[in-house]
C-alpha cells in the first residue's frame, strides 16, 4: 500500500477487522519510511455480469431491475420485503454462481419463476404472464392449469 504522507509503499499491518457484515476488511497500517497511520478496506472485487436480452442486446446485471420485478409481481400479496429480497439475493448468486460472463433474460426469468411457485400462486402467474408474454386467455388458462397440477395432492402417492 502506498503510504498517503510520504508515497512509499513499505508499510506494515498493525490491525485488521471485519466491517459490512465481513463483506470488506478494515486495516490500519503503519509507513515503514515515515511511521504515519493510515487505514485501508480490503473487499472481494465482483465480478460483471453481463445479461442477454431477447434481442441480443447485453446490460449488466441489476439487482434492482430484478427487485423491482418482483415487487411489481407481488403487488397487493401477502409476500413480505424480506421474502422478495430473499428471492433476489437467490437468483442473483444462482446467476454469478454459474460462473458465466454472461446470462440470458430466459435464465434469469425461470430461476424467478421456480422461487415464486413455490412462495405465492399468484405472483407467479403475473410474473409468468409478463416474461413469457401471454397474449390471449387460453395461454394464460393453460398456465394456470399446469400450475393448479402441480398444485394438486397426487392420489395415487
Amino acid at each position: 500500500m502506498k503510504c498517503p504522507s510520504c508515497g512509499c509503499f513499505d508499510s506494515r499491518v498493525t490491525d485488521s477487522r471485519p466491517v459490512d457484515e465481513g463483506g470488506s476488511i478494515r486495516r490500519r497500517r503503519e509507513c515503514l519510511q515515515c511511521g504515519r497511520r493510515f487505514t485501508t478496506y480490503e473487499t472481494v472485487e465482483q465480478q460483471h455480469l453481463l445479461v442477454v436480452k431477447k434481442d441480443q442486446s447485453r446490460e449488466l446485471f441489476s439487482h434492482e431491475k430484478l427487485r423491482s420485478g418482483i415487487i411489481a409481481a407481488c403487488h397487493k400479496r401477502p409476500v413480505s420485503a424480506a421474502q422478495i429480497e430473499g428471492i433476489v439475493n437467490r437468483v442473483e448468486q444462482q446467476a454469478y454462481n454459474s460462473l458465466q460472463e454472461e446470462i440470458s433474460t430466459r435464465c434469469i426469468g425461470e430461476l424467478v419463476m421456480e422461487e415464486l411457485k413455490h412462495l405465492d400462486d399468484v405472483a407467479y402467474i403475473r410474473f409468468a404472464s409478463v416474461y413469457r408474454q401471454f397474449t390471449d386467455l387460453p395461454t394464460f388458462l393453460t398456465e394456470m392449469r399446469k400450475l393448479m397440477e402441480e398444485k394438486e395432492p397426487n392420489p395415487n402417492k
